[in-house]
C-alpha cells in the first residue's frame, strides 16, 4: 500500500463517488477555479464541469439551504465549509432542516448530504477559525457525526458519507490534510458507526478521535519510556458511536483517558465519561480521565496556543495520574 496525504484522500474519495454516481456534486467557497482553499478538490473543475463542481457565494446560509433542496429531489450534495467555524452561520438549515426533514416527513424525504471541512485550531488563526464544534453536530438526532483521524479513515468513511441517505457531517482535521498513512489502491468503505483500534496494549485505554489521535501520538514515545502500555482505541464515528468498542476496550483494561481537542464542558468526552460510567461501573480501576483543550477561547500567539491545546505534558500528567489508583 502506498502512503497518501490526507487531502489527497478526501479528494480522491470524492472524485470516485462523482465518477461512480452522476447525481454527487461538490459545492461550495472556492471549491473550482480556486480548487478548494484547502486544495481537497485540486483538478475538479477541469474533470466534471462547473454544473458538478459549483462555487459560491460567501453565504453559507444559501449554499447549505440549496444542497438541502437538491438532497431532497433526488441529488447527493457534497457542501464543503471552508472551515467548520463558518458552519455556524448554517446552523439553523443544518439543525432545523437536515437533521428533521426525514422524520417531519414521517420517513418520505430522505436527505442524502455531506457537510465537509476542517474544523480545530489551523495554527495562530485565533479564536473565531480555532473551534472544535463536534459536540454541537453530535447533540442533534437525525445527524450522523464522523471524524477522521488518518487518511486511510479519511478515505473510506468520505466513501461511505457520501452514499448514506441521512445527512453526515464530516470534521476533517485542518492540520491533518499533510498527514500520511498507508492507503490501499482498490476501493474499501468503512462503516460508520465502527470504531479502530489503533494500537493494542494493557495498561490502560485511550480514547480519542480527529486531531485527538494525534495528540495521542507525540505523547506516545513519552509513555512507553515511562513503562506504561497503553491501548488506543479511535472512534472515527461520533454519532452513531460504537458504544460496543467502548465497553469491550474499557473492561480490557480497567482504565481509560480521553483526549479531545474540544471545551471540556458539555463535549463529547464527557458523554464517553458518563456512558463508561454507567456501563462500566464495577470494571474501573481508576475515574476516567480527560485531557482537553482549555476552556478558553482559543489564544492567537502560537506558544499560547499551544498550551490551550492537549499537549504531551498535560496527557503524560493524567496518564501519571490514571495510573496511581
Amino acid at each position: 500500500m502506498a502512503k497518501i496525504t490526507y487531502r489527497e484522500a478526501v479528494r480522491r474519495a470524492m472524485i470516485e463517488e462523482m465518477e461512480r454516481d452522476p447525481n454527487v456534486f461538490l459545492m461550495g467557497e472556492e471549491v473550482g477555479h480556486y480548487q478548494g482553499a484547502y486544495k481537497c478538490s485540486q483538478g475538479m473543475l477541469e474533470k466534471f464541469g462547473e454544473e458538478r463542481v459549483v462555487d459560491t457565494p460567501i453565504s453559507e446560509q444559501g449554499f447549505a439551504g440549496l444542497g438541502i433542496g437538491a438532497a431532497m429531489l433526488g441529488l447527493r450534495p457534497i457542501i464543503e465549509f471552508m472551515t467548520w467555524n463558518f458552519s455556524l452561520v448554517a446552523f439553523d438549515q443544518i439543525y432545523n432542516n437536515a437533521a428533521k426533514i426525514l422524520y417531519m416527513s414521517g420517513g418520505q424525504i430522505p436527505i442524502p448530504i455531506v457537510f465537509r471541512g476542517p474544523g480545530g485550531a489551523g495554527g495562530m488563526l485565533a479564536a473565531q477559525h480555532s473551534q472544535s464544534l463536534e459536540a454541537l453536530y453530535v447533540h442533534c438526532p437525525g445527524l450522523k457525526v464522523v471524524a477522521p483521524a488518518t487518511a486511510y479513515d479519511a478515505y473510506g468513511l468520505l466513501k461511505t458519507s457520501i452514499r448514506d441517505n441521512n445527512p453526515v457531517i464530516f470534521i476533517e482535521g485542518e492540520v491533518l490534510y499533510n498527514t500520511s498513512w498507508e492507503v490501499p489502491d482498490e476501493e474499501f468503505l468503512i462503516p460508520i458507526g465502527k470504531a479502530d483500534i489503533k494500537r493494542e496494549g494493557k495498561d490502560f485505554t485511550i480514547i480519542t478521535w480527529n486531531r485527538g489521535f494525534w495528540f495521542t501520538m507525540e505523547a506516545l514515545d513519552r509513555i512507553l519510556k515511562e513503562g506504561y502500555d497503553p491501548l488506543i482505541l479511535d472512534l472515527r464515528s461520533l454519532r452513531p458511536m460504537d458504544e460496543k468498542a467502548i465497553i469491550e476496550n474499557t473492561v480490557k483494561t480497567g482504565r481509560v483517558l480521553i483526549i479531545e481537542e474540544g471545551w471540556p464542558r458539555c463535549s463529547v468526552g464527557s458523554y464517553i465519561a458518563d456512558f463508561i460510567q454507567r456501563n462500566c461501573f464495577y470494571d474501573l480501576h481508576a475515574p476516567v480521565l480527560r485531557v482537553n483543550q482549555e476552556d478558553v477561547p482559543m489564544p492567537y500567539a502560537r506558544n499560547l496556543e499551544k498550551l490551550s491545546l492537549p499537549n504531551p505534558e498535560k496527557i503524560m500528567q493524567a496518564v501519571k495520574t490514571l495510573m496511581s489508583f
